[in-house]
């Protein structure tokens, strides 16, 4: 199963060299399959944005995903793109400029949706209580939909302990994503 780190400022640092000193500090530990740089309000996104997908090819196994910018994710190289569920019409440019494209599902419409259009995978959240991200999904409907849909599936939301990653495991996901598992274990 793929494992995807989700960066948040909240859970690294202020500075530019303490974000990528702990940043580094993850990537090592957990050695990901792919890492989202994701700062929504970073004034300096651009200049951490390059040095993210710097430190990400240091670390060879680790792909480097942009957050919503085709553009910026073509232009600085990054591996793929993850997109918003308001960014569906993005899908085909993303594609046609060979980025691997990911798409934030919340419900069953968006997957198809996104399937339909060339999406690599989505993100289908959340499944687990998250803070201010609505009613959790469960198991059981993720199980469903793995069952059900053909583009890969990567579970995101309140995936923070070991016994949840494995639990997203069993049923069959292409992966699951996080933010605070990687950087509280």
């Amino acid at each position: 199963m793929k494992s995807y780190l989700i960066t948040d400022a909240n859970y690294y640092a202020d500075s530019n060299a303490a974000f990528f000193e702990r940043l580094n500090d993850v990537l090592i530990q957990h050695t990901p399959d792919f890492a989202l740089y994701r700062d929504k309000e970073n004034s300096d996104y651009l200049e951490y944005a390059r040095e993210f997908i710097d430190l990400c090819a240091q670390h060879v196994k680790t792909k480097a995903m942009l957050h919503s910018d085709v553009g910026l994710a073509v232009s600085l190289g990054a591996y793929g793109v993850h997109l918003t569920s308001l960014q569906f019409v993005e899908i085909k440019s993303a594609k046609e400029q060979g980025l691997f494209t990911v798409v934030s599902c919340h419900n069953e419409e968006d997957v198809l949706k996104a399937q339909e259009l060339g999406a690599d995978a989505v993100t289908y959240s959340p499944i687990f209580s998250t803070p201010n991200k609505g009613e959790p999904k469960g198991l059981a409907e993720l199980q469903r939909m793995v069952d059900k849909i053909s583009i890969p599936i990567i579970a995101l939301g309140g995936i923070i302990t070991s016994e949840q990653v494995k639990a997203v495991e069993r049923t069959g996901c292409y992966g699951f994503a996080s933010i605070r598992y990687f950087v509280e274990n």
